[in-house]
Protein backbone atom coordinates (compact mmCIF):
# COMPACT_ATOMS: atom_id res chain seq x y z
CA UNK A 1 0.00 0.00 0.00
CA UNK A 2 0.88 3.09 -0.63
CA UNK A 3 1.86 6.37 1.36
CA UNK A 4 -1.02 8.20 -0.45
CA UNK A 5 -3.15 5.40 0.28
CA UNK A 6 -2.77 5.09 3.76
CA UNK A 7 -3.25 8.95 4.39
CA UNK A 8 -6.19 8.40 2.08
CA UNK A 9 -7.85 5.77 4.58
CA UNK A 10 -6.77 7.23 7.62
CA UNK A 11 -8.47 10.42 6.87
CA UNK A 12 -11.51 8.18 5.63
CA UNK A 13 -11.62 6.48 9.00
CA UNK A 14 -11.34 9.81 11.22
CA UNK A 15 -14.06 11.12 8.87
CA UNK A 16 -16.58 8.66 9.40
CA UNK A 17 -15.08 8.13 13.39
CA UNK A 18 -16.15 11.81 13.71
CA UNK A 19 -19.97 11.44 11.68
CA UNK A 20 -20.50 8.72 13.93
CA UNK A 21 -19.81 10.13 17.32
CA UNK A 22 -21.57 13.62 16.34
CA UNK A 23 -24.94 11.85 15.71
CA UNK A 24 -24.71 9.87 19.00
CA UNK A 25 -24.38 12.89 20.83
CA UNK A 26 -27.93 14.14 20.55
CA UNK A 27 -30.42 11.06 21.79
CA UNK A 28 -32.81 10.20 18.87
CA UNK A 29 -36.05 12.79 18.76
CA UNK A 30 -34.16 15.92 19.89
CA UNK A 31 -32.85 17.36 16.30
CA UNK A 32 -34.51 20.27 14.17
CA UNK A 33 -36.30 17.55 11.73
CA UNK A 34 -37.57 15.39 15.07
CA UNK A 35 -41.26 15.48 15.82
CA UNK A 36 -40.70 17.39 19.05
CA UNK A 37 -39.70 20.07 16.73
CA UNK A 38 -42.40 19.83 14.56
CA UNK A 39 -44.79 20.19 17.32
CA UNK A 40 -42.97 23.28 18.93
CA UNK A 41 -42.95 25.04 15.54
CA UNK A 42 -46.91 24.42 15.00
CA UNK A 43 -48.41 25.09 18.52
CA UNK A 44 -45.56 26.92 20.84
CA UNK A 45 -42.82 28.67 18.84
CA UNK A 46 -44.91 31.62 17.88
CA UNK A 47 -45.35 33.14 21.70
CA UNK A 48 -42.50 31.31 23.00
CA UNK A 49 -38.96 32.83 21.79
CA UNK A 50 -35.51 31.82 22.98
CA UNK A 51 -35.76 34.81 25.94
CA UNK A 52 -38.86 32.02 27.46
CA UNK A 53 -36.00 29.70 28.25
CA UNK A 54 -33.61 31.92 29.13
CA UNK A 55 -34.88 34.61 31.73
CA UNK A 56 -33.78 35.12 35.34
CA UNK A 57 -36.76 33.73 36.18
CA UNK A 58 -37.52 30.76 34.56
CA UNK A 59 -39.19 27.64 35.90
CA UNK A 60 -37.03 24.84 34.42
CA UNK A 61 -34.01 23.74 36.16
CA UNK A 62 -34.25 19.76 35.89
CA UNK A 63 -35.39 17.51 33.32
CA UNK A 64 -38.14 16.53 35.59
CA UNK A 65 -39.18 20.48 35.93
CA UNK A 66 -38.92 20.95 31.79
CA UNK A 67 -41.29 18.03 30.79
CA UNK A 68 -43.77 19.23 34.12
CA UNK A 69 -43.88 22.58 32.11
CA UNK A 70 -43.99 21.00 28.60
CA UNK A 71 -47.48 18.90 30.19
CA UNK A 72 -48.54 22.26 31.62
CA UNK A 73 -48.55 24.54 29.06
CA UNK A 74 -49.59 22.03 26.28
CA UNK A 75 -52.70 21.34 28.48
CA UNK A 76 -53.33 25.03 28.71
CA UNK A 77 -53.15 25.50 25.05
CA UNK A 78 -56.07 22.74 24.84
CA UNK A 79 -53.78 20.33 22.73
CA UNK A 80 -54.12 17.14 24.78
CA UNK A 81 -50.50 16.16 23.34
CA UNK A 82 -49.67 11.67 24.20
CA UNK A 83 -46.84 11.41 26.94
CA UNK A 84 -44.75 10.58 24.07
CA UNK A 85 -45.83 13.97 22.57
CA UNK A 86 -44.45 15.87 25.44
CA UNK A 87 -41.81 13.73 26.07
CA UNK A 88 -40.59 14.84 22.61
CA UNK A 89 -40.92 18.43 22.74
CA UNK A 90 -38.95 18.01 25.87
CA UNK A 91 -36.19 16.26 24.37
CA UNK A 92 -36.32 18.77 21.88
CA UNK A 93 -36.37 21.40 23.97
CA UNK A 94 -33.83 19.56 26.11
CA UNK A 95 -31.30 19.66 23.14
CA UNK A 96 -31.45 23.60 21.71
CA UNK A 97 -31.66 25.36 25.23
CA UNK A 98 -31.54 23.23 28.47
CA UNK A 99 -28.61 20.88 27.53
CA UNK A 100 -29.61 18.41 30.98
CA UNK A 101 -27.14 15.51 30.94
CA UNK A 102 -29.11 12.66 31.18
CA UNK A 103 -30.30 11.28 34.79
CA UNK A 104 -28.07 7.84 35.21
CA UNK A 105 -28.33 6.74 32.11
CA UNK A 106 -31.98 7.54 31.49
CA UNK A 107 -32.74 9.72 28.66
CA UNK A 108 -35.14 12.68 28.90
CA UNK A 109 -38.93 11.47 28.35
CA UNK A 110 -37.77 7.77 28.95
CA UNK A 111 -40.32 6.26 31.02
Amino acid sequence: MTHRKRIWWWVTAVTVATASLASAAEPPGSGEGSRGALLYATHCKACHTAQVHWRDRKLVTDPASLEAQVRRWQAIAGLAWSDDDVAEVARYLNSIHYRFPALAGKQLGAR
